[in-house]
């Protein structure tokens, strides 16, 4: 012990590596950015970005197993104590807060460091506009989760300049609007003449019709979803389900317009949704070669669907094992009588990790997103009906119905946006910026999660501990003190 307190443990910080000696030349800004990247594998492979919204949500829940049950119970703390003693950071909103600023100080970097590099000059103006998209990206995502955030512009070159505290949200979806105004300007190309995985012009515009619906400024939402439908560069695909299938990955980018893109060969770039969605002990062949029957969707929320929508065909209520004998829905898991399997993520080929992609933005969304937004601006047009009715025929579903009040109208689009986006990720954030999340929650139950209250603080999650004690100007969420 008196060896101990003699020690001293402060450590002197000297400048990162990357300030004396890389982003010299071209490879060096393009290992860079692919670096940029890397963050967003490790927040899609567990996935927390998609199993953190849907298992508070009410449309999927978790088998109660290794933690996944406190987010569906909002049963958390802000230790996540439970996902650390599970081993499940990744499933949890650590893995988001983490990721997202590994990400942003990695965009950093290359913003401010490859203006110097001796290289092409257009791609070197795409490569930094990349830069400032993912910085939005990850500055988004984090905001969703969070609110109140640090924004970073600059990399840490020392241990003080890693120390920032919180701002404002209207300052960060300041700086997130900043940074696609850049982005747009860098000359990214547009589809289908756009690598793999990496943003097109129409994304940007596309993440940013998003943040700007999240931020309620709907006049620029409605402008830049529309600019994303009008430029024709996506499509719809004809069938809602080969949206996802694993065999129709490359002509669906049409419609997925920025997705997770899945190496098969590389475990680090694959995910665990696939298995997570089939029934348990690998029964279904169809769903994947090993699935643990470990995702389900509420009961009532298939029944929400119209019996005609072929977005229910994306759920089910009984399989065919591998004997060919079809199992009924009683069957389908010990944990209740009443689980619908989702088949969003099927993969019946895949040995070596997961094939399908995790689609992040989609064309159906700029339709829904410029329906939402003309009608908090003007009411329910018939521009409004438009943007709704490209979405509701595509399902197969009659024009929705007319003569819709304002708020009537809204929520008929939130409630499309359900049915369309289900197992995406995507539907807690709707819950939780229109406020309805404290009502539709507690609806949605079943025998294994009998009971779920939500309280106000669970609009957004607390920020982990671990980074508040990292960092002395960081303060927790006051909902969470």
């Amino acid at each position: 012990m008196f060896l101990f307190n003699a020690c001293q443990l402060d450590e002197t910080i000297y400048s990162s590596i990357y300030t004396e000696d890389f982003y010299k030349t071209a490879a060096d800004a393009e290992k860079g950015l692919v670096a940029a990247y890397d963050p967003l594998a490790d927040m899609y492979s567990g996935p927390a970005a998609t199993l953190v919204p849907d298992f508070s949500d009410d449309q999927t829940y978790p088998r109660g197993v290794v933690g996944r049950n406190t987010l569906t119970l909002f049963t958390y703390d802000v230790n996540y104590t439970t996902q650390k003693t599970n081993s499940r950071t990744n499933e949890s909103p650590q893995q988001i807060w983490s990721s997202g600023y590994d990400g942003i100080e990695k965009a950093n970097w290359i913003i401010a460091k490859v203006p110097e590099a001796t290289m092409d000059a257009t791609r070197q103006k795409q490569i930094i506009g990349e830069a400032y998209f993912l910085r939005a990206f990850y500055q988004w995502t984090l905001t969703k989760n969070f609110g109140d955030v640090p924004i970073k512009t600059t990399p840490s070159y020392s241990q003080e300049e890693a120390i920032v505290g919180k701002s404002p949200k209207a300052d960060v979806y300041k700086q997130i609007y900043a940074d696609l105004d850049q982005a747009l300007t860098a000359g990214l190309p547009s589809y289908p003449n756009v690598d793999k995985g990496r943003p097109s012009n129409e994304v940007v515009n596309a993440l940013y019709a998003k943040a700007a619906l999240y931020n309620e400024d709907w006049a620029k939402a409605l402008e830049k979803a529309k600019a994303v439908i009008n430029s024709g560069k996506y499509s719809l695909m004809p069938d809602v389900r080969d949206t996802y299938r694993y065999d129709k990955e490359d002509a669906a980018r049409a419609e997925n317009m920025w997705a997770f893109e899945v190496d098969p060969l590389t475990q680090t770039r694959s995910h665990q949704l696939t298995s997570l969605m089939g029934p348990t002990g690998s029964a279904a062949p169809e769903y994947a070669k090993t699935s643990y029957g470990s995702m389900f969707a509420y009961q009532s929320f298939f029944n929400s669907f119209n019996p005609i929508d072929k977005r229910r065909l994306l759920l089910d209520t009984t399989y065919i094992d591998k004997t060919g004998k079809t199992i009924a829905q009683k069957n389908i898991t010990p944990i209740t009588t009443d689980a619908v399997l989702i088949k969003k993520y099927q993969d019946p080929v895949s040995t070596v990790g997961m094939i399908p992609n995790i689609p992040i933005l989609r064309l159906a969304d700029m339709y829904l997103i410029a329906a939402e937004a003309e009608a908090r601006l003007n009411g329910a047009t018939g521009v409004a009906y438009d943007f709704i009715n490209v979405i509701r025929k595509r399902a197969g579903l009659p024009d929705l119905a007319t003569g819709l009040g304002k708020d009537a109208f809204i929520d008929a689009v939130i409630q499309e946006r359900a049915w369309e986006f289900f197992a995406e990720g995507d539907r807690w954030y709707d819950l939780t910026r229109t406020g309805k999340f404290l009502t539709a929650i507690p609806k949605a139950v079943n025998s294994v999660y009998p009971v779920r209250t939500p309280t106000a603080k669970n609009k957004y999650f607390p920020i982990p501990q671990d980074e508040i004690y990292a960092n002395p100007k960081l303060v927790q969420n006051p909902d969470w003190q």
